[in-house]
């Protein structure tokens, strides 16, 4: 599921006419608020510490009451530490930025991805009508490097697509990256993700972990391989006066109508053909309407043109709609499956359910869907036990190539982890994002804090994959592995797609040497 997208449910096996009336509730409830509070809000006002600190309480019981892998990567004493530690360090009054700078970071330490911090709506509205300088590079980051990919300042003739940067204002790559990486969450260890997260979002999250001065003093590689330094202004945006503001200033902002419309009609034109007889198939979400019958669509003309190799690129999916991901594993896979082996909470009630919105959905929700089992958890039995079969008519038997990367996450890396190991399956790219073993998701709640208001969202259910994978906190590895390069960034190219057509052309040689 993708972490920028928050949905009441992961899976789609209720009815249709439910879904719609739920939807109807919580859109009432959500704007049915006062807005009195966010519209005196202020990015300069600031909290008592005692307010703050009860916020932090707030957020440890609520999560030892429901989260149901707060210890699965860190253990208690380890998590009661850190939030000791959290709790002393708030000695003044702190703004909303700053604190949630802090919550940001002891999150992070539960190494769960879908366990995220969002600014308050008071905070997102104010920065919807105010815009503020930004730091003017989009950059590409994997390991130590720091690549441009956009310059936002048009009339600069130094940092270009492609340009290599060793520090930026007299910090390294490497204690950059570390400086941002504090503030995101991730499932397990897989940093992969949070790389791919940096180098879409590396404005704000520079702003955030640095702030920002007047100009940047960054040093970069020039053409002739020498080091040179260059200073560059801040990027002042024009103020946006349209009624459909797109707000980025959070790192985790949830996604807008128009951009999720925006992101199925993308969807709903995917599927490419070349000359070789390959069909690329384009995935960027399991969320959104008309998924099942892009698929079935897809496969049929599959089909039709007798084609011999499927590409599906999973780079930009963040996942969504496991329902979704499922019916799609389908078309491809050989043999019957589970969506996993576990799906389990700690508990259908919700002690601090004050805090959750909107907790009376969720409590109903569970009520009629999860079981307690022997071993005392609530168990999603539907996720468990429905065994899906392959598609006898349109299965695809030809040679499968996935494309996926560090944004690969949630719903899209379980569509990777069950097809991982199939004969005619070949996953080329980098470590995905969502855990291999499994992740923490399915219903997806806002906690919002009482004094600071900023959203915490709370995962209710642990998913279990695959229980004979190794518990490693690792992503699912690709069987290729292809690395981000700057000449390939300059020039524009996609390394990891070019890789994918040289395996196909070195299979069709190898196939017309047997013949």
């Amino acid at each position: 599921m993708l972490i920028l997208q928050q949905h009441l449910l992961n899976d789609s096996f209720l009815e249709k006419n439910t879904l719609l009336f739920l939807l109807f509730i919580i859109s009432f409830v959500l704007f049915s608020c006062t807005a009195s509070r966010i519209d005196d809000f202020s990015p300069a006002n600031k909290l008592a510490p005692s307010k703050l600190k009860e916020d932090v309480v707030v957020l440890k019981k609520t999560l030892e009451a429901n989260h149901p892998s707060l210890y699965w990567y860190t253990p208690k004493d380890s998590i009661d530490w850190y939030f000791n530690t959290t709790l002393n360090s708030i000695q003044d009054s702190l703004t909303e930025l700053q604190f949630r700078n802090k919550v940001a970071k002891l999150i992070a330490r539960i190494h769960c991805g879908h366990t995220t911090v969002r600014s308050s709506k008071g905070y997102a509205k104010y920065f919807s009508k105010h815009k503020t300088p930004q730091f003017p590079l989009t950059i590409k980051a994997w390991r130590d490097s720091l690549v441009v990919v956009g310059n936002a300042i048009k009339t600069d003739s130094i940092f270009k697509r492609g340009t290599v940067i060793t520090s930026i204002n007299g910090m390294p790559n490497r204690a950059i990256l570390d400086s941002m990486f504090q503030f995101i969450s991730m499932d397990g260890y897989s940093d992969n993700f949070k790389y791919q997260l940096v180098s879409i979002y590396f404005p704000l999250f520079y702003n955030i972990a640095f702030g920002l001065k007047d100009t940047n003093t960054i040093s970069y590689i020039d053409s002739a391989g020498i080091e040179k330094t260059g200073i560059i202004k801040n990027f002042y945006p024009i103020p946006d006066t349209s009624r459909n503001r797109v707000v980025n200033n959070i790192p985790f902002p949830k996604p807008t109508r128009k951009q999720l419309r925006a992101a199925r009609r993308q969807n709903s034109n995917n599927l490419v053909f070349d000359s070789a007889n390959t069909g690329y198939l384009h995935i960027i979400t399991f969320s959104g309407g008309g998924l099942r019958k892009l698929f079935r669509e897809s496969f049929e003309t599959l089909h039709e043109r007798h084609t011999s190799n499927l590409v599906i690129d999973l780079r930009e999916n963040g996942g969504g709609n496991i329902g979704a991901s499922a019916n799609l594993t389908r078309y491809v896979i050989k043999r019957p499956f589970t969506v996993a082996d576990t799906v389990e909470a700690i508990s259908r009630s919700f002690k601090y359910g004050e805090y959750i919105h909107p907790v009376w959905i969720y409590k109903t929700l569970m009520f009629f869907f999860s079981k307690k089992q022997k071993d005392g958890m609530y168990h999603f039995g539907h996720l468990e036990h429905h065994l899906y079969q392959p598609k006898k008519v349109l299965q695809f038997n030809g040679s499968i190539y996935i494309l996926q990367g560090g944004f690969t996450f949630s719903a899209a890396s379980m569509f990777v982890a069950h097809l991982k190991g199939q004969p005619n399956v070949t996953v080329v790219g980098e470590e995905s994002g969502g855990g291999s073993y499994g992740n923490t998701s399915v219903h997806l709640p806002s906690l919002i804090l009482p004094n600071s208001q900023i959203e915490i969202i709370l995962p209710i259910y642990r998913i279990v994959n695959d229980a004979t994978r190794p518990k490693n906190g690792r992503g699912v590895l690709p069987d290729v592995y292809v690395m981000p390069s700057s000449d390939a960034i300059k020039n524009g190219i996609d390394i990891k797609m070019q890789k994918v057509r040289e395996l196909i052309d070195a299979r069709q040689r190898l196939m017309s040497k047997k013949n």
